[in-house]
């Protein structure tokens, strides 16, 4: 599923940028004719309805051409939200000391779901360190299929 994020990323994005949008990132879900390609998009003036419309409709042309995917898909534009998902390193520094709740490829330390504030990011050695309730909790970043920031109201 990286492959196919990673070669929609390197196709895409340029077109994005040049439209004055910052992609942050792809989650492709595979699921028959039922599956998903979601971006991620941010502005410094943030994401509206007719933002998600003007990217949507330039990515179609280009898969269109591209055709980096096989099968049907469902495109999907999107803001980060409220619980941004964070997909880079930048994007845990950015967000240094904020909670996230986030999902690993495989066990670590018995678990895949981990909740904690991100204490330390270390880009040489592509990990971060998550503090826990259990403690500290140290994750290559390269493990973590999913994460997002978590909403405090």
């Amino acid at each position: 599923m990286a492959k196919i994020a990673d070669k929609v990323l390197s196709i895409i994005n340029p077109s994005i940028k040049d439209l004055g949008y910052e992609l942050l990132g792809i989650e492709y879900v595979p699921s028959g004719k039922h599956s998903i390609l979601r971006l991620y998009i941010d502005s410094e003036d943030g994401i509206g309805v007719d933002d998600c419309e003007i990217v949507s409709r330039q990515v179609s042309a280009i898969m269109d051409v591209e055709d980096p995917i096989t099968g049907q898909y469902n495109l999907e534009v999107s803001s980060p939200g409220i619980e941004r998902p964070l997909f880079v390193v930048a994007h845990y520094m950015r967000f240094l000391g904020h909670d996230v709740r986030l999902r690993t490829f495989r066990p670590i330390e018995g678990r895949r779901n981990f909740t904690g504030a991100i204490g330390s990011v270390s880009e040489k050695s592509n990990s971060l360190e998550l503090v826990t309730e259990l403690g500290p909790v140290t994750l290559d970043l390269d493990l973590i299929e999913k994460a997002n920031l978590v909403a405090h109201f």
